[in-house]
Protein backbone atom coordinates (compact mmCIF):
# COMPACT_ATOMS: atom_id res chain seq x y z
CA UNK A 1 0.00 0.00 0.00
CA UNK A 2 1.14 3.52 -0.80
CA UNK A 3 0.31 6.51 1.39
CA UNK A 4 -0.02 10.26 0.95
CA UNK A 5 -0.81 13.14 3.31
CA UNK A 6 -3.42 15.85 3.45
CA UNK A 7 -1.52 19.17 3.57
CA UNK A 8 -3.44 20.19 6.71
CA UNK A 9 -3.18 16.79 8.40
CA UNK A 10 0.11 15.03 9.11
CA UNK A 11 -1.17 11.44 9.08
CA UNK A 12 -0.22 8.92 6.41
CA UNK A 13 -3.42 8.08 4.53
CA UNK A 14 -3.75 5.10 2.21
CA UNK A 15 -4.19 6.15 -1.41
CA UNK A 16 -7.02 3.62 -1.66
CA UNK A 17 -10.08 4.32 0.47
CA UNK A 18 -12.88 1.83 1.07
CA UNK A 19 -16.19 3.40 0.07
CA UNK A 20 -19.07 1.62 1.85
CA UNK A 21 -21.72 2.73 -0.63
CA UNK A 22 -21.96 -0.41 -2.78
CA UNK A 23 -21.59 -3.25 -0.30
CA UNK A 24 -22.75 -6.74 -1.37
CA UNK A 25 -26.42 -7.51 -0.86
CA UNK A 26 -28.14 -10.63 0.41
CA UNK A 27 -31.49 -11.97 -0.72
CA UNK A 28 -33.58 -9.43 -2.60
CA UNK A 29 -31.10 -7.43 -4.65
CA UNK A 30 -33.62 -4.59 -4.92
CA UNK A 31 -33.43 -3.92 -1.18
CA UNK A 32 -30.32 -1.76 -0.77
CA UNK A 33 -30.58 -2.07 3.01
CA UNK A 34 -30.24 -5.84 2.97
CA UNK A 35 -26.44 -5.98 3.19
CA UNK A 36 -24.64 -9.32 3.24
CA UNK A 37 -22.96 -8.47 6.53
CA UNK A 38 -20.60 -11.42 6.70
CA UNK A 39 -19.22 -10.75 3.23
CA UNK A 40 -19.09 -6.98 3.72
CA UNK A 41 -17.20 -7.29 7.00
CA UNK A 42 -14.73 -9.72 5.41
CA UNK A 43 -14.14 -7.27 2.56
CA UNK A 44 -13.58 -4.27 4.85
CA UNK A 45 -11.23 -6.18 7.14
CA UNK A 46 -9.30 -7.66 4.21
CA UNK A 47 -8.74 -4.14 2.91
CA UNK A 48 -7.54 -2.95 6.33
CA UNK A 49 -5.28 -5.99 6.78
CA UNK A 50 -3.65 -5.03 3.48
CA UNK A 51 -2.97 -1.43 4.37
CA UNK A 52 -6.18 0.51 3.69
CA UNK A 53 -6.71 2.92 6.56
CA UNK A 54 -9.43 5.20 5.17
CA UNK A 55 -13.02 3.97 5.49
CA UNK A 56 -15.82 6.10 4.05
CA UNK A 57 -19.55 5.83 4.67
CA UNK A 58 -22.54 8.18 4.98
CA UNK A 59 -25.90 8.50 6.69
CA UNK A 60 -28.11 7.43 3.72
CA UNK A 61 -25.93 4.69 2.22
CA UNK A 62 -27.78 1.37 1.95
CA UNK A 63 -30.92 2.94 3.39
CA UNK A 64 -29.09 3.82 6.57
CA UNK A 65 -27.53 0.39 7.10
CA UNK A 66 -24.01 1.12 5.85
CA UNK A 67 -22.92 2.95 8.99
CA UNK A 68 -24.18 0.09 11.17
CA UNK A 69 -22.28 -2.53 9.16
CA UNK A 70 -19.12 -0.42 9.06
CA UNK A 71 -19.38 -0.06 12.82
CA UNK A 72 -19.50 -3.85 13.18
CA UNK A 73 -16.58 -4.30 10.77
CA UNK A 74 -14.48 -1.98 12.93
CA UNK A 75 -15.00 -4.04 16.10
CA UNK A 76 -12.21 -6.28 17.41
CA UNK A 77 -9.59 -3.54 17.29
CA UNK A 78 -10.08 -2.48 13.68
CA UNK A 79 -11.38 0.96 14.65
CA UNK A 80 -7.98 1.91 16.04
CA UNK A 81 -6.31 1.05 12.72
CA UNK A 82 -8.28 3.37 10.47
CA UNK A 83 -9.40 6.90 9.81
CA UNK A 84 -13.20 6.88 9.68
CA UNK A 85 -15.15 9.27 7.46
CA UNK A 86 -18.89 9.84 7.38
CA UNK A 87 -21.12 12.72 6.37
CA UNK A 88 -23.80 15.06 7.66
CA UNK A 89 -26.95 14.53 5.53
CA UNK A 90 -27.06 18.13 4.30
CA UNK A 91 -30.43 17.93 2.55
CA UNK A 92 -32.20 16.81 5.76
CA UNK A 93 -31.03 19.72 7.93
CA UNK A 94 -33.72 22.20 8.91
CA UNK A 95 -32.25 23.57 12.15
CA UNK A 96 -28.99 23.95 14.05
CA UNK A 97 -30.20 21.24 16.44
CA UNK A 98 -30.52 18.77 13.56
CA UNK A 99 -26.77 18.88 13.03
CA UNK A 100 -25.97 17.68 16.54
CA UNK A 101 -28.78 15.13 16.44
CA UNK A 102 -27.58 13.48 13.24
CA UNK A 103 -23.94 13.47 14.34
CA UNK A 104 -24.82 11.87 17.67
CA UNK A 105 -26.94 9.26 15.88
CA UNK A 106 -24.04 8.48 13.56
CA UNK A 107 -21.63 8.06 16.46
CA UNK A 108 -24.04 5.50 17.92
CA UNK A 109 -24.49 3.69 14.61
CA UNK A 110 -20.74 3.49 14.09
CA UNK A 111 -20.09 2.48 17.70
CA UNK A 112 -17.39 5.11 18.16
CA UNK A 113 -16.84 8.23 20.24
CA UNK A 114 -15.43 10.30 17.39
CA UNK A 115 -15.39 10.67 13.62
CA UNK A 116 -11.96 11.34 12.15
CA UNK A 117 -13.16 13.07 8.96
CA UNK A 118 -16.65 14.56 9.05
CA UNK A 119 -17.99 15.83 5.74
CA UNK A 120 -20.87 18.04 4.79
CA UNK A 121 -22.48 15.72 2.26
CA UNK A 122 -23.07 16.53 -1.41
CA UNK A 123 -22.89 20.30 -1.18
CA UNK A 124 -24.39 22.47 -3.90
CA UNK A 125 -25.57 26.05 -3.97
CA UNK A 126 -28.90 25.38 -2.23
CA UNK A 127 -27.63 23.07 0.52
CA UNK A 128 -24.65 25.33 1.18
CA UNK A 129 -26.84 28.40 1.49
CA UNK A 130 -29.21 26.60 3.85
CA UNK A 131 -26.48 25.13 6.03
CA UNK A 132 -24.56 28.39 6.40
CA UNK A 133 -27.78 30.21 7.27
CA UNK A 134 -28.43 27.64 10.00
CA UNK A 135 -24.92 27.92 11.48
CA UNK A 136 -23.08 24.87 10.13
CA UNK A 137 -19.63 26.41 10.46
CA UNK A 138 -20.22 27.10 14.15
CA UNK A 139 -21.46 23.50 14.46
CA UNK A 140 -18.21 22.18 12.98
CA UNK A 141 -16.17 24.33 15.36
CA UNK A 142 -18.24 23.08 18.29
CA UNK A 143 -18.02 19.42 17.28
CA UNK A 144 -14.24 19.74 16.91
CA UNK A 145 -13.94 21.42 20.29
CA UNK A 146 -15.87 18.70 22.11
CA UNK A 147 -14.00 15.90 20.34
CA UNK A 148 -16.85 14.35 18.36
CA UNK A 149 -15.07 15.09 15.08
CA UNK A 150 -11.40 15.65 14.35
CA UNK A 151 -11.24 17.15 10.86
CA UNK A 152 -13.95 18.93 8.83
CA UNK A 153 -14.37 18.43 5.09
CA UNK A 154 -17.08 18.44 2.42
CA UNK A 155 -18.18 16.50 -0.63
CA UNK A 156 -19.44 18.36 -3.65
CA UNK A 157 -21.87 18.14 -6.57
CA UNK A 158 -22.35 21.45 -8.39
CA UNK A 159 -20.60 23.95 -10.63
CA UNK A 160 -17.01 25.01 -10.10
CA UNK A 161 -17.98 28.59 -9.16
CA UNK A 162 -19.92 27.23 -6.17
CA UNK A 163 -16.97 24.97 -5.33
CA UNK A 164 -14.63 27.95 -5.16
CA UNK A 165 -17.04 29.78 -2.84
CA UNK A 166 -17.19 26.84 -0.44
CA UNK A 167 -13.43 26.27 -0.49
CA UNK A 168 -12.87 29.89 0.46
CA UNK A 169 -15.39 29.87 3.32
CA UNK A 170 -13.68 27.69 5.94
CA UNK A 171 -10.49 25.94 7.01
CA UNK A 172 -11.36 22.58 5.43
CA UNK A 173 -8.95 19.66 5.56
CA UNK A 174 -10.05 18.34 2.19
CA UNK A 175 -12.68 18.46 -0.51
CA UNK A 176 -14.21 15.32 -1.95
CA UNK A 177 -15.00 15.58 -5.66
CA UNK A 178 -16.08 13.39 -8.54
CA UNK A 179 -13.08 12.95 -10.80
CA UNK A 180 -12.07 10.50 -13.50
CA UNK A 181 -10.75 10.62 -17.06
CA UNK A 182 -14.26 11.26 -18.37
CA UNK A 183 -15.07 14.02 -15.87
CA UNK A 184 -12.25 16.53 -16.12
CA UNK A 185 -14.78 19.27 -16.94
CA UNK A 186 -17.65 17.97 -14.78
CA UNK A 187 -18.65 19.72 -11.52
CA UNK A 188 -15.45 20.85 -9.73
CA UNK A 189 -13.32 19.12 -12.36
CA UNK A 190 -9.65 19.79 -12.95
CA UNK A 191 -10.12 23.50 -12.31
CA UNK A 192 -11.55 22.84 -8.85
CA UNK A 193 -8.96 20.18 -8.11
CA UNK A 194 -6.11 22.59 -8.73
CA UNK A 195 -7.80 25.53 -7.03
CA UNK A 196 -8.37 23.60 -3.79
CA UNK A 197 -4.87 22.12 -3.85
CA UNK A 198 -3.26 25.54 -4.34
CA UNK A 199 -5.05 26.73 -1.18
CA UNK A 200 -3.76 23.80 0.87
CA UNK A 201 -6.74 21.44 0.80
CA UNK A 202 -6.34 17.75 0.22
CA UNK A 203 -8.43 16.01 -2.42
CA UNK A 204 -10.45 12.83 -1.97
CA UNK A 205 -11.79 11.48 -5.24
CA UNK A 206 -15.12 9.70 -5.54
CA UNK A 207 -16.40 7.94 -8.66
CA UNK A 208 -12.90 7.31 -10.08
CA UNK A 209 -14.49 4.64 -12.30
CA UNK A 210 -17.84 6.42 -12.72
CA UNK A 211 -19.65 3.93 -10.50
CA UNK A 212 -18.04 1.00 -12.32
CA UNK A 213 -18.87 2.24 -15.83
CA UNK A 214 -15.19 2.66 -16.71
CA UNK A 215 -14.39 -0.86 -15.53
CA UNK A 216 -17.00 -2.59 -17.68
CA UNK A 217 -16.45 -4.93 -20.60
CA UNK A 218 -16.97 -2.47 -23.47
CA UNK A 219 -15.70 -4.00 -26.75
CA UNK A 220 -14.96 -0.66 -28.44
CA UNK A 221 -12.07 0.04 -26.06
CA UNK A 222 -10.52 -3.43 -26.16
CA UNK A 223 -8.20 -2.53 -29.02
CA UNK A 224 -6.78 0.45 -27.14
CA UNK A 225 -5.96 -1.77 -24.18
CA UNK A 226 -4.46 -4.50 -26.38
CA UNK A 227 -2.23 -1.95 -28.10
CA UNK A 228 -1.11 -0.32 -24.85
CA UNK A 229 2.58 -0.46 -23.82
CA UNK A 230 1.48 -2.00 -20.48
CA UNK A 231 -1.30 -4.52 -19.98
CA UNK A 232 -3.88 -3.36 -17.44
CA UNK A 233 -7.54 -3.97 -16.75
CA UNK A 234 -9.97 -1.10 -17.49
CA UNK A 235 -10.28 -0.55 -13.71
CA UNK A 236 -6.53 -0.35 -13.29
CA UNK A 237 -6.21 2.20 -16.10
CA UNK A 238 -8.91 4.36 -14.52
CA UNK A 239 -7.48 4.26 -11.00
CA UNK A 240 -3.91 4.82 -12.13
CA UNK A 241 -5.02 7.89 -14.11
CA UNK A 242 -6.50 9.48 -10.97
CA UNK A 243 -3.55 8.57 -8.76
CA UNK A 244 -1.24 10.09 -11.35
CA UNK A 245 -2.42 13.52 -10.12
CA UNK A 246 -0.19 14.64 -7.21
CA UNK A 247 -3.02 16.80 -5.81
CA UNK A 248 -5.04 13.65 -4.97
CA UNK A 249 -4.56 12.03 -1.56
CA UNK A 250 -7.24 9.31 -1.49
CA UNK A 251 -9.19 7.56 -4.22
CA UNK A 252 -12.42 6.00 -2.97
CA UNK A 253 -13.60 2.73 -4.47
CA UNK A 254 -17.12 1.49 -3.77
CA UNK A 255 -16.22 -2.19 -3.79
CA UNK A 256 -18.92 -4.85 -4.00
CA UNK A 257 -16.97 -8.10 -3.85
CA UNK A 258 -13.79 -9.54 -2.37
CA UNK A 259 -12.41 -9.91 -5.90
CA UNK A 260 -12.77 -6.18 -6.46
CA UNK A 261 -11.01 -5.51 -3.15
CA UNK A 262 -8.05 -7.67 -4.21
CA UNK A 263 -7.89 -6.09 -7.68
CA UNK A 264 -7.91 -2.56 -6.26
CA UNK A 265 -5.32 -3.45 -3.63
CA UNK A 266 -3.02 -4.63 -6.41
CA UNK A 267 -3.55 -1.37 -8.31
CA UNK A 268 -2.79 0.65 -5.18
CA UNK A 269 0.74 -0.75 -4.97
CA UNK A 270 1.57 1.13 -8.19
CA UNK A 271 -0.36 4.40 -7.79
CA UNK A 272 2.47 6.89 -7.60
CA UNK A 273 1.97 10.51 -8.69
CA UNK A 274 3.29 11.45 -12.13
CA UNK A 275 4.11 7.82 -12.82
CA UNK A 276 2.30 7.32 -16.15
CA UNK A 277 4.39 7.76 -19.27
CA UNK A 278 3.24 9.88 -22.22
CA UNK A 279 2.47 6.64 -24.07
CA UNK A 280 0.29 5.42 -21.20
CA UNK A 281 -1.53 8.73 -20.94
CA UNK A 282 -2.17 8.53 -24.68
CA UNK A 283 -3.95 5.19 -24.14
CA UNK A 284 -6.28 6.79 -21.61
CA UNK A 285 -6.93 9.69 -23.97
CA UNK A 286 -7.89 7.27 -26.75
CA UNK A 287 -10.33 5.54 -24.41
CA UNK A 288 -11.77 8.92 -23.41
CA UNK A 289 -12.23 9.96 -27.01
CA UNK A 290 -13.87 6.66 -27.91
CA UNK A 291 -16.34 6.90 -25.05
CA UNK A 292 -17.04 10.57 -25.80
CA UNK A 293 -17.87 9.76 -29.42
CA UNK A 294 -20.70 7.49 -28.24
CA UNK A 295 -22.64 10.20 -26.35
CA UNK A 296 -26.23 10.17 -27.58
CA UNK A 297 -27.56 13.53 -26.31
CA UNK A 298 -25.13 16.45 -26.89
CA UNK A 299 -25.90 18.17 -23.58
CA UNK A 300 -22.94 20.12 -22.17
CA UNK A 301 -24.31 20.19 -18.62
CA UNK A 302 -24.27 24.00 -18.53
CA UNK A 303 -27.58 23.97 -16.59
CA UNK A 304 -28.96 27.08 -18.29
CA UNK A 305 -32.18 25.06 -18.64
CA UNK A 306 -32.50 24.89 -14.87
CA UNK A 307 -34.36 25.23 -12.62
CA UNK A 308 -37.29 23.31 -14.06
CA UNK A 309 -40.67 24.44 -12.71
CA UNK A 310 -41.60 20.78 -12.17
CA UNK A 311 -38.24 19.81 -10.62
CA UNK A 312 -36.99 17.69 -13.54
CA UNK A 313 -33.19 17.51 -13.27
CA UNK A 314 -32.71 17.81 -17.01
CA UNK A 315 -28.89 17.61 -17.22
CA UNK A 316 -28.78 14.59 -14.90
CA UNK A 317 -31.53 12.82 -16.84
CA UNK A 318 -29.43 13.24 -19.99
CA UNK A 319 -26.26 12.27 -18.12
CA UNK A 320 -27.62 8.88 -17.04
CA UNK A 321 -29.16 8.26 -20.45
CA UNK A 322 -25.82 8.96 -22.11
CA UNK A 323 -24.09 6.64 -19.66
CA UNK A 324 -26.42 3.81 -20.66
CA UNK A 325 -25.30 4.06 -24.30
CA UNK A 326 -21.72 5.26 -23.91
CA UNK A 327 -20.71 2.43 -21.58
CA UNK A 328 -23.18 -0.24 -22.76
CA UNK A 329 -24.62 -0.30 -19.24
CA UNK A 330 -28.35 0.32 -19.49
CA UNK A 331 -29.33 -1.60 -16.35
CA UNK A 332 -26.62 0.00 -14.22
CA UNK A 333 -27.46 3.49 -15.48
CA UNK A 334 -31.16 2.87 -14.94
CA UNK A 335 -30.58 1.78 -11.35
CA UNK A 336 -28.55 4.88 -10.52
CA UNK A 337 -31.06 7.13 -12.32
CA UNK A 338 -33.99 5.73 -10.33
CA UNK A 339 -32.08 6.14 -7.07
CA UNK A 340 -30.32 9.46 -7.59
CA UNK A 341 -33.37 11.32 -8.95
CA UNK A 342 -35.91 9.73 -6.59
CA UNK A 343 -36.06 12.82 -4.40
CA UNK A 344 -34.03 11.32 -1.55
CA UNK A 345 -31.56 14.20 -1.91
CA UNK A 346 -34.07 16.94 -2.79
CA UNK A 347 -36.70 16.99 -0.09
CA UNK A 348 -38.67 14.06 -1.46
CA UNK A 349 -39.47 15.65 -4.82
CA UNK A 350 -38.41 13.42 -7.73
CA UNK A 351 -36.52 14.78 -10.72
CA UNK A 352 -37.38 12.09 -13.27
CA UNK A 353 -37.82 12.78 -16.98
CA UNK A 354 -41.45 11.64 -16.71
CA UNK A 355 -42.14 14.65 -14.48
CA UNK A 356 -41.83 16.92 -17.53
CA UNK A 357 -45.08 18.80 -18.27
CA UNK A 358 -43.96 19.85 -21.76
CA UNK A 359 -43.99 23.58 -21.00
CA UNK A 360 -40.99 24.24 -23.27
CA UNK A 361 -39.40 26.85 -21.02
CA UNK A 362 -36.15 24.86 -20.88
CA UNK A 363 -35.81 24.83 -24.66
CA UNK A 364 -36.03 28.62 -24.79
CA UNK A 365 -33.03 28.83 -22.44
CA UNK A 366 -30.85 26.07 -23.96
CA UNK A 367 -27.73 27.56 -25.68
CA UNK A 368 -27.46 24.45 -27.87
CA UNK A 369 -31.08 24.67 -29.00
CA UNK A 370 -31.68 21.06 -28.03
CA UNK A 371 -35.17 19.52 -28.38
CA UNK A 372 -35.20 18.89 -24.65
CA UNK A 373 -38.78 17.70 -24.42
CA UNK A 374 -38.20 15.03 -27.06
CA UNK A 375 -35.04 13.87 -25.34
CA UNK A 376 -36.77 13.71 -21.95
CA UNK A 377 -39.42 11.47 -23.46
CA UNK A 378 -36.65 9.18 -24.75
CA UNK A 379 -35.17 9.04 -21.25
CA UNK A 380 -38.54 8.23 -19.68
CA UNK A 381 -39.18 5.51 -22.27
CA UNK A 382 -35.79 3.97 -21.58
CA UNK A 383 -35.65 4.11 -17.79
CA UNK A 384 -39.23 4.30 -16.54
CA UNK A 385 -41.16 1.70 -18.55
Amino acid sequence: MLYRKFPRCSHDISILGFGAMRLPLAGDQQDAGNIDEEQAIEMIRTAIDNGVNYIDTAYPYHNGMSELVVGKALDDGYRDRVFLATKLPSWLITSREDMDRYLDEQLTRLNTDHIDFYLLHGLGSETWENLTRLGVLEFLDSAKADGRIRYPAFSFHDQVSVFREIVDAYEWVFAQIQYNYMDEQTQAGTEGLKYAAELGLGIVVMEPLRGGLLSGDVPVIHQHILNAPVMRTPSDWGLRWVWNHPEVTVVLSGMSSLEQVKENLASATQGLPNSLSPEELAVVEKMRETFASRVKIPCTGCRYCMPCQNNVDIPECFNYYNQAYTYEAEEKAKGVYLWALSGAFSGGIPGYASCCIQCGECEEKCPQGLPIREYLQEVADCFEK
